[in-house]
């Protein structure tokens, strides 16, 4: 299995579904990995009239047929553990039941596996739209800044993609792709780094 640092193309989304990026919303909501709530400070809520946030582009290294599962810890993988909690919700603020997540970014030394699926994964929406991610927090590598890749899904609706980014992260200013309205809500828990961040779908 080979890993390597980002390179030139694209690839379409979504198990060649053909499905054009939509937009996404953040505000923060969720549990922690132990499935109580968080102190965390939310972000706006899906009904403030900010409206639905930009869509990014899912960058040269999706690939489709992601493994099902809500933990990429596997041997192997170093860096620091990270657990992303949130909840997908509609622009109407209603819970998005069995929405598709999938997720992939870099490990620790800022390069993505393109042979296999470390690092890579898709989930469901649980029947109130919340999902839980495990992982570690991506390095950095020329031009970005740290971030996750993530697309979502409602059950037979249109496929949203976006990037989740780090706060407080010295190479936000510089990124070309940086929206300070995907930054996640981060908060440690006795050196345990949690983030939170909830998607909200706008339907057409």
């Amino acid at each position: 299995m080979r890993a390597r640092s980002v390179s030139q193309g694209r690839r379409d989304f979504l198990r060649g579904s053909g499905a054009v990026p939509f937009t996404l919303l953040l505000l923060a909501l969720g549990k922690t990995d132990e499935g109580r709530a968080d102190a965390i400070s939310p972000t706006p809520a899906c009904d403030d009239g900010h409206g639905p946030t930009p869509r990014q582009t899912a960058g040269p290294f999706f690939l489709p047929h992601s493994p099902q599962r809500a933990s990429l810890l596997e041997p192997g993988i170093n860096g620091a553990k990270i657990v992303l909690t949130g909840q997908v919700l509609s622009t109407r603020c209603r819970a998005v039941s069995g929405a598709l997540l999938d997720f992939w970014h870099a490990n620790d030394a800022g390069e993505y596996d393109v042979e296999g699926f470390r690092l890579r994964g898709h989930q469901f929406a649980d029947s109130e739209g919340h999902y839980r991610l495990e992982t570690i927090v991506p390095g950095l590598y020329p031009g970005r800044t740290r971030h996750f890749h993530v697309t979502v899904q409602a059950p037979n609706g249109p496929t949203l993609t976006t990037q989740l980014y780090f706060p407080g992260e010295q190479r936000n200013a510089r990124d070309f792709l940086f929206d300070r309205r995907l930054l996640m809500t981060m908060d440690d828990h006795g050196g345990r780094k949690a983030a939170r961040f909830d998607f909200v779908l706008a339907f057409a």
